[in-house]
């Protein structure tokens, strides 16, 4: 039986962040990752010439400062190649209307918000006021939900003034904003809004929480921003890999973790893995970090009452995030509209609103001349999942010709123009990813689960962390890996020793 001094269960981008910089802390570090590739949910596949990004497509956190900047300085290894996406995303609001544009220029994106949504400059600003006081206080590495003394104290660290008087907005949604700036009877900014922030906190404007939202609907703009990686999602697991093998990190792929449980005489945690071709073995450590969805822990220790019972119930109470329908294609170039954005929101209502990214020509994804489109849509992973054979091809046949229709009336691209297509179901991710039911993303940002109201990444039993995009500060790879970093954190912290990051 192997026994390490950390195990982190799952190769994504949040277990191969906290391998890394664990391992450079010099700690003897394992990866249990169930697939034979890490990445997870930011991972790739190919399609003979074609590389597709299984689900995250975008990057924030690069900029010098971001979290992932960052990180590979600390680490001292280069970050992937990256270009700054320009604009970020062009929204469609299905209405007739004009697009909006989400410009990378601040001053870019203050015309063009006039232009579509007059009379909005005070919801804007205070937005923007709240952005602010938000990225100081992310800035300065704070630990959310606090736990201990020493997590308090990572927190008024971090804190500022302004961070106390924006407090205030705790338990506001933006929806909230919107009425106090006199803006709710705008029902094309609302559109707007419920579009992006279920992109990115799973929840309309009137469920998300109103600090959370105010941030992401301005990650695109300078000093910050959003990236497209040269060659695929993969190479953000390919760098972070390099340094965590460097410093004595051990990945082990095709090990899917199948029970955990604490030791009572060794305080050590076990952890029992089943290999790809069948056979089970046996680690243990004295921290276990999982990244997996907390959900994951009520089966893992179903065998015994480490769990204790208010934590269980905790966990069987969180709101299950939804599943993903995604659609991968390929085709020429020269099918697709002179004058497009790699990123493209549509509102529709069959088969839902579409988020769409197409490869950019030389970026490897596809040979050149031609492109990668993926299209994106939530769904609902109850009924996915329970679908029996028949019904699930049946089901599956016509989403995809729902999507295939979609993309011919909105891009105009001709049904006999794809060179390859397939659809993904939540069944086709609970298979990739190994989550319950293909559940995509985190717990939706809404005012009694993000920040200070969320899952902390300490549990109650003795060295098992959680970081992921379930624990704060919520999803996206930059997100996750700030989780990351705030446990890896509290980890060395317990060790007697502080671990910064340079700023």
């Amino acid at each position: 039986m192997s026994t390490q001094s950390v195990i982190v269960i799952g190769g994504g981008i949040a277990g191969l962040t906290a391998g890394a910089l664990l391992a450079h802390e010099g700690q003897k570090v394992i990866i249990l990752e169930a697939h034979l590739q890490p990445g997870g949910c930011a991972g790739t596949f190919r399609r003979g010439p074609y590389i597709f990004d299984v689900g995250a497509t975008q990057v924030a956190g690069l900029e010098h400062g971001g979290i992932h900047d960052r990180i590979f300085r600390y680490l001292k290894s280069p970050a992937p190649v990256a270009t700054i996406l320009d604009p970020a995303c062009v929204v469609n609001l299905g209405d007739d209307s004009e697009s909006i544009v989400l410009w990378h220029s601040q001053k870019k994106w203050e015309n063009e918000r006039e232009k579509h949504f007059p009379d909005s400059q005070l919801f804007w600003s205070l937005c923007s006021a709240l952005h602010k006081s938000n990225w100081s206080f992310a800035a300065n590495d704070p630990v959310l939900p606090w736990q201990t003394f020493w997590d308090l104290k990572q927190f008024f660290k971090a804190s500022r003034l302004m961070n106390f008087v924006s407090g205030i907005f705790s338990k506001s949604s933006m929806a909230d904003l919107l009425w106090l700036c006199s803006c709710a009877h705008d029902q094309r900014l609302r559109k707007f809004l419920d579009l992006q922030l279920k992109l990115y906190s799973q929840q309309p404007a009137d469920s998300t929480a109103a600090l959370y939202g105010a941030t992401v609907l301005q990650m695109a703009q300078a000093p910050l921003g959003l990236w497209h990686l040269k060659g695929s999602m993969q190479k953000l697991s390919d760098n972070l890999l390099t340094p965590f093998r460097r410093d004595g990190g051990s990945l082990l792929l095709g090990h899917k973790v199948v029970g955990l449980e604490l030791n009572a005489t060794s305080k050590l945690w076990q952890v029992d893995v089943r290999k790809h071709k069948g056979t089970t073995l046996r680690f243990q450590a004295e921290h276990l970090i999982c990244t997996l969805p907390p959900q994951c822990l009520l089966n893992l220790m179903s065998r015994n009452s480490c769990l204790p019972k208010e934590y269980e119930q905790r966990i069987q109470e969180l709101s299950q995030p939804s599943g993903a329908i995604v659609f991968y294609g390929a085709l020429e170039r020269r099918h697709l509209p002179l004058h497009h954005s790699s990123h493209l929101q549509l509102m529709l209502n069959n088969p839902g609103p579409l988020f769409i990214s197409i490869s950019q020509d030389g970026d490897g994804r596809a040979p050149l001349g031609q492109a990668t489109v993926i299209a994106s849509t939530f769904a609902d992973s109850d009924f996915w999942t329970s679908c029996i054979d028949i019904d699930y091809q049946k089901h599956k046949e016509i989403t995809l010709n729902n999507i295939l229709q979609a993309l011919h009336s909105t891009l105009n691209i001709d049904l006999r123009c794809w060179l390859h297509k397939e659809l993904a179901t939540p069944k086709s991710f609970a298979r990739w990813t190994g989550r319950p039911k293909g559940i995509v993303g985190g717990l939706g940002q809404t005012p009694s689960n993000f920040g200070p109201f969320g899952l902390s990444s300490r549990t109650p039993m003795k060295n098992l962390w959680l970081c992921g995009d379930s624990i704060y500060p919520g999803e996206g790879t930059a997100g996750v890996s700030q989780s990351s970093l705030m446990v890896c954190r509290q980890l060395m912290a317990m060790k007697g020793r502080e671990l910064h990051l340079p700023r």
